[in-house]
């Protein structure tokens, strides 16, 4: 066999086994907020890696773009919202999306650099919570679990303040996009701040926190794809990658009590 045509034969087996990996490479476009599950992702990406699979990580700072994004195609996932927020979002404007497995849960707190105890609230002091259904809902239950307001019982996680039929104090809610909620410590008594956004001006919940849910809360975060890609096997390998025991072990050492596994 000549000189040449050996040649040819190795360079076409070169980009043979060139296009076969590129054919096999597989890429997932992932939304999520900044901290906690940006951090995360991060983690997961690594060892994606090892697994042949790429993740582009795209962070956003507003908790309703990345549903639109997923929607819209800019996204093949993301992972920043809990299951009733996702339910909401669907329900309202008729998102075509699905949750795959759920990842962690972030007891919201109730924060203050003006008291250190719920019992000195005063009468009218102004309590900041998330300006979204869910989360606003979220918070309120809170508000009532610790004996300061009462909802109407029919509102559910949906409550809004136009459904507090008890407020002995008169305390004022102030609805805020919830990225805004830890600036507003310096205008309010009281601001309700997820935890992700907590972490990221520098509270540490189980030392900060006036009160916090507890860990059995149902608003597990969980990762979403469009409802047409669900049952796709490179989201299998995704959520398998999450809900590794590398993965429990980092968020563990990581965050502490301020993030919970929820697998």
């Amino acid at each position: 066999m000549g000189t040449h045509v050996l040649k040819n034969i190795l360079l076409a087996l070169v980009f043979s086994v060139a296009s076969a990996s590129l054919v096999q490479a597989e890429t997932i476009r992932i939304g999520a907020t900044g901290g906690p599950h940006a951090e995360i992702l991060e983690q997961v990406k690594t060892l994606a890696a090892k697994e042949g699979l790429e993740l582009k990580i795209i962070e956003f700072d507003d908790y309703q773009l990345p549903n639109a994004a997923l929607v819209n195609g800019d996204l093949d996932a993301n992972s920043f919202q809990h299951q009733p927020f996702l339910d909401a979002q669907v329900k309202d404007r008729g998102y075509p999306l699905t949750s795959i497995a759920k990842t962690v849960i972030f007891p919201i707190g109730l924060y203050s650099k003006k008291i250190k105890a719920l019992d000195a609230l005063k009468d009218g002091d102004k309590i900041a919570i998330p300006n979204d259904p869910t989360n606003g809902g979220r918070v309120l239950l809170l508000l009532q679990s610790n004996g300061l307001i009462k909802l109407n019982p029919d509102a559910g996680i949906k409550a809004s303040p136009l459904d507090i039929v008890e407020n002995p104090k008169k305390l004022k809610i102030v609805e805020l996009p919830a990225a805004q909620l830890p600036r507003s410590l310096d205008d309010v008594t009281v601001a309700a701040i997820n935890t992700n956004y907590a972490l990221e001006v520098g509270l540490k919940p189980e030392r900060d926190a006036l009160v916090q849910e507890k860990t059995d809360s149902p608003y597990a975060n969980v990762l979403v794809v469009r409802t047409a890609d669900k049952d796709k096997p490179v989201f299998a390998k995704l959520v398998k990658i999450y809900q590794s025991p590398e993965i429990k072990a980092f968020i563990k050492d990581r965050f502490g009590a301020s993030v919970v596994p929820a697998f």
